[in-house]
């Protein structure tokens, strides 16, 4: 089908700075830029192209998330119908914890459009550099909080374990609200497995360039009390080490260090 045609880009994190040179080249090239980002990066696509529309009118408080999530899918489809070339341009990394984008992708595609995502600067790019976390080295557990509990999640404690959205747990809409029943209930899920004492990590990235990441240290049995961000990060660091499987290494050629 020609004529339209979508194309799904990140802005990153620190509003502006991370914007990727593919990025920008697809938020000036469209004929309609649909965006969800902080307000500075929203005036900097408005200056970029004049053909932008924020998305932001189309989220109410209180409502469910998916009536929000399908009236933006809506909106983009529509504009890809039109014949438009249509950017849809998100805070962060548009593919994670973007449900938007992946369901206007796969409508796109399925009805013969021209649709593609473009990777970008995510929460996750930031922990890893700001607090030092390798996923590469003994692995990495991401979930998000309410779905880590409201499941018979299976987790290792011998791998890092990052759980995000901490402070609203429970909370379908877009209120943001601090759920302390929430965080209580984590904290039961978490202490028979680390224990009280664990230091865990609360995390917030810095979304402006000349501002710093916010930290705090704390042990677990804190979890409750200690203030943060609706929307910071939990960072579990690992305890003890994953048990070798001197078989499997014994088949791959492998000598590993004894314990």
């Amino acid at each position: 089908m020609s004529g339209g045609s979508l194309d799904v880009v990140g802005t990153g994190i620190r509003a502006v700075a991370q914007v990727t040179a593919e990025a920008r080249r697809r938020i000036e090239a469209a004929d309609l830029v649909l965006y969800a980002t902080d307000t500075v990066t929203a005036r900097w696509i408005e200056r970029l192209n004049p053909r932008a529309e924020s998305l932001d009118r189309l989220y109410a408080p209180g409502e469910p998330r998916r009536v929000t999530y399908e009236r933006t899918v809506a909106r983009i489809l529509e504009a890809v119908r039109q014949g438009r070339r249509v950017c849809a341009a998100y805070y962060g990394h548009p593919g994670v914890f973007v449900y938007a984008t992946h369901a206007s992708l796969r409508l796109a595609r399925a009805e013969g459009y021209s649709a593609r995502m473009l990777p970008a600067v995510s929460a996750s790019d930031s922990l890893f550099a700001d607090l030092g976390v390798d996923p590469g080295h003994r692995g990495c557990q991401s979930h998000e909080a309410t779905d880590f509990l409201s499941h018979h999640t299976v987790f290792d404690p011998a791998v890092p374990l990052i759980l995000w959205q901490v402070g609203i747990i429970g909370d379908w809409g877009y209120g943001g609200r601090p759920n302390r029943t929430g965080r209580r209930m984590l904290l039961e899920k978490l202490l028979p497995a680390y224990g009280p004492e664990h230091e865990v990590v609360l995390y917030q990235a810095a979304q402006y360039a000349a501002c710093p990441f916010l930290v705090a240290r704390f042990p677990l049995r804190r979890l409750e009390a200690v203030p943060g961000d609706p929307y910071c990060t939990l960072c579990v660091p690992p305890t003890g080490t994953s048990r070798p499987d001197r078989g499997v290494a014994a088949r791959l050629g492998l000598t590993l260090p004894e314990e």
